[in-house]
């Protein structure tokens, strides 16, 4: 297990973040196009196919949010 604000700790949820808004300017880019399509089943699939990227990431980034909001609290009252 890994220590609170050690290298490896920062690496991990750096590397996860960047993971997160990669995934999250994808799947926001893969709705906007779902928007040009003709075809109304493809225009489903990209939609829900979209938001479920979109859902997931966010859920890394707010995972990340909190992790770090927990690491400064904690240094807060030592």
């Amino acid at each position: 297990m890994d220590q609170m604000g050690s290298c490896f700790w920062w690496g991990k949820n750096g590397f996860i973040g960047i993971l997160s808004l990669f995934f999250l300017i994808f799947g926001v880019e893969t709705l906007m196009g779902a928007y040009t399509l003709n075809n109304p089943m493809e225009f489903i699939m990209y939609f829900f196919s979209s938001s479920l990227i979109i859902l997931i990431s966010l859920v890394g980034v707010i995972y990340l949010i909190f992790r770090i909001h927990t690491f400064f609290k904690a240094s807060n009252h030592q």
